[in-house]
């Protein structure tokens, strides 16, 4: 899409970064949320015409994003571990189950500047963006335009298309399905100690040694490890160790490449296993740290689109 208009481009590309983080959190995925937000700029560059001002901007844009993602809502999107299965066996063959609607990350970058667009960076940890893949789109929409946006009821209602009572008492129904029982993600990037920053700097070092003794001792004794779209996930520190003795493809050091980013807020990796002189995107891991440990890790495989989300190269070369 090309706009034209030079009065809407300066009105509505400030809010860019937060409509994406709408779009994700309504959707669960950042490919979809990318192609969400270029649908919701169309709308609103067609209808710009008929603005009449008597919302704010950011209002009526986050009507015709709200209302785009209701729409075209589909399945919930989960990771492994919200399947509800028991813990699987790392000695048995992994096998992926593409046909699940699987969450994905966000990386950072694409929010733009880390230093801009606080409200982008709002709610979107993955344990909280999973829970709200329970809830129905529109009490979805009323709890992230109510509780993480700020938004009053009656610009809650006029998003929704709908009275402030049935906007209220959506967000009832979204409150009571995961309000104070929503899970807890963990520390963001800001939030780190200078102990956890040395530890994903260590874990990725580990990785490039192929040092999985290391990695184990990194872990949390009760540490939990998922890949989608591997539908099984993994407890403990070393059975964590044990799947990645036995199904990683790396065998040696230099194997893999890891470089540090930021998804979702956290710590994250990006993995590149060796393919003869050049290294290819691997999985994207994200880290959650929790009263200090590594807890659990999010490894995303076959990330092509998430790296490229993240501004990282398609290829490492020695």
């Amino acid at each position: 899409m090309t706009v034209t208009d030079p009065g809407f481009d300066e009105l509505t590309a400030p809010l860019r970064a937060e409509l994406l983080a709408h779009c994700y959190r309504m959707s669960g995925s950042a490919a979809d949320a990318e192609d969400l937000l270029q649908e919701t700029y169309l709308r609103a560059w067609k209808a710009f015409h008929r603005f009449e001002g008597r919302s704010s901007v950011r209002t009526w844009m986050y009507t015709i994003a709200t209302n785009v993602c209701v729409t075209a809502a589909t399945a919930r999107r989960v990771l492994p571990v919200g399947l509800g299965g028991e813990p699987s066996n790392p000695l048995e063959p992994v096998v992926p189950s593409p046909e699940v609607p699987w969450l994905q990350p966000l990386p950072d970058a694409a929010l733009g500047d880390p230093g801009e667009h606080v409200v982008a960076r709002e709610g979107i940890g993955l344990a909280m963006v999973a829970a709200l893949q329970v809830l129905p789109a529109k009490q979805r929409a009323a709890l992230i335009l109510r509780d993480v946006l700020g938004f009053s009821a009656a610009e809650t209602a006029e998003a929704l298309g709908t009275t402030v009572a049935s906007a209220n008492s959506a967000l009832q129904r979204a409150r009571a399905s995961i309000g104070d029982g929503a899970p807890q993600d963990g520390r963001r990037v800001v939030e780190l100690s200078e102990r956890e920053r040395e530890v994903w700097e260590e874990v990725c070092a580990a990785f490039e040694r192929h040092d999985i003794d290391g990695v184990v001792r990194i872990l949390a004794a009760d540490a939990t490890w998922e890949m989608p779209p591997i539908p099984g996930w993994y407890r403990g520190a070393e059975q964590i160790g044990m799947l990645s003795r036995t199904q990683c493809p790396a065998q040696v050091a230099g194997d893999l490449r890891m470089i540090p980013v930021v998804c979702n807020g956290m710590p994250a990796a990006a993995m590149y296993l060796r393919d003869g002189d050049i290294w290819l995107p691997f999985q994207l891991d994200v880290l959650t740290f929790t009263d200090g440990a590594l807890t659990h890790v999010s490894a995303f495989l076959d990330p092509a689109a998430l790296f490229a989300l993240a501004g990282l190269p398609p290829t490492l070369t020695a």
